[in-house]
């Protein structure tokens, strides 16, 4: 029996993931289950799937955890400590699937047990890429992908050799505003930011998706996992999102990794790696599909894309940096303090005045300095959005 945690329990690749467990009990063991603001479902879950303990990240919802808790034998727990302390009780596999930098600290806990770890916080390749994967060598553990652009290179790269590697094009669904013209783009709002064209997720990784920051952590994270020289990294336009990724070789040729836009393909195939398994998902119909279509991805309309390289130029801290950035840009559109266009602008500021004052850029990539560099931006891109205003 495999014994396994959750990190990011209640969101949408915590909740695949659970789907998947469900349908084979016998063969798990549940030891951690972490989540937000929702312990109703924390609650749920953790009591349904026998966990050893639920932790909820926000201390004031301990005592409704407790409550909900009551009577089972699930431990209960809360705070950024106590999802570390979760992180360090020995499992096999562990779904990394908390948003953000905060996502970090308890994968490195993980991989320190000699845990594989199941990869969907693009943000901890993005801040600490090098730590991450030396961190996995040094305990015996090993990071998969689960991101679907990330987890398709992967699975088209099986067997091949990274030296016959010319060109990793990673496809991009462009968002709730893809269609729209440029100058509209300054009066867009959140409500509509947050609307997909092809899937609902959370509110803030639509809005991710339409300013394409998630792409260009993605493209961060890219070159990070397969240490890729970031030239070779192209980004596409996709609208059908059924190409996830391909891997173009030196003899011209190109392997595409189709599927559904269905997180559970990239989920179940970490899970049960290196084999495959049987999985509940949608399978194409290519007739029915007819036509695939790609774009190219704008920087004018995107300039994300063109931070995103530079970050890779800078290295040393400057994905922190970057991260930190978008998160409180990310933060300050939501609540319609600035503007949609005004969430680079921000970035870009901080990323400049940051790596101008510090020598963030050269800095060893540890956890400590992480977290520096992730709390200095903050505090400049909030001081630079009073500003602003």
């Amino acid at each position: 029996m495999r014994r396994i945690s959750i990190f990011g329990a209640t969101g949408s690749i915590g909740q695949n993931t659970l789907d998947l467990i469900a349908r084979d009990p016998e063969s798990y063991h549940v030891v951690a289950l972490t989540g937000g603001k929702n312990v109703a479902q924390l609650a749920k879950d953790a009591r349904k799937f026998g966990a050893e303990i639920a932790v909820t990240a926000d201390p004031a919802l301990l005592p409704e955890l407790r409550a909900r808790l009551a009577g089972s034998n699930v431990e209960a727990a809360a705070g950024p400590e106590a999802i570390c302390e979760a992180a360090s009780r020995p499992a096999d596999w562990v779904m990394s699937a908390i948003v953000g930098a905060a996502g970090l600290a308890p994968g490195l806990k993980a991989l320190e047990q000699g845990a594989t770890l199941a990869l969907a916080n693009k943000e901890s390749m993005v801040c600490a890429g090098p730590l991450v994967l030396h961190t996995a060598q040094a305990h015996g553990g090993r990071v998969l992908p689960v991101d679907s652009e990330h987890s398709a290179v992967f699975q088209a790269l099986i067997g091949e050799e990274m030296s016959r590697v010319e060109r990793v094009i990673i496809t991009a669904s462009g968002g709730a505003f893809r269609d729209w013209p440029l100058e509209k783009l300054a009066s867009a709002t959140p409500e509509q930011a947050a609307t997909h064209p092809n899937w609902a997720m959370g509110q803030r990784i639509t809005i991710d998706s339409a300013s394409m920051f998630n792409k260009a952590l993605e493209v961060i994270e890219t070159k990070e996992f397969f240490d890729l020289d970031p030239a070779k990294i192209e980004v596409v336009v996709h609208p059908e999102s059924m190409i996830h990724a391909l891997v173009g070789f030196c003899d011209g040729a190109l392997m595409a990794h189709l599927g559904p836009p269905d997180m559970r393909h990239a989920i179940g195939f970490a899970l049960n790696h290196p084999s495959r398994a049987d999985l509940p998902v949608e399978r194409l119909d290519l007739v029915k599909l007819s036509q695939l279509t790609f774009r190219p991805a704008c920087e004018t309309r995107w300039p994300a894309l063109r931070l995103a390289r530079e970050v890779m130029q800078t290295g040393g801290l400057a994905g922190a940096v970057f991260n930190a950035a978008k998160e409180q840009a990310l933060d300050a559109f939501i609540e319609k303090r600035i503007g949609f266009q005004d969430m680079a602008k921000v970035v870009e500021q901080t990323l400049e005045h940051v790596l101008a004052e510090s020598d963030l850029a050269s800095a060893a990539i540890t956890l400590d300095n992480v977290r520096g560099a992730d709390h200095l931006a903050r505090e400049t891109a909030r001081a630079l959005m009073l500003q602003h205003h």
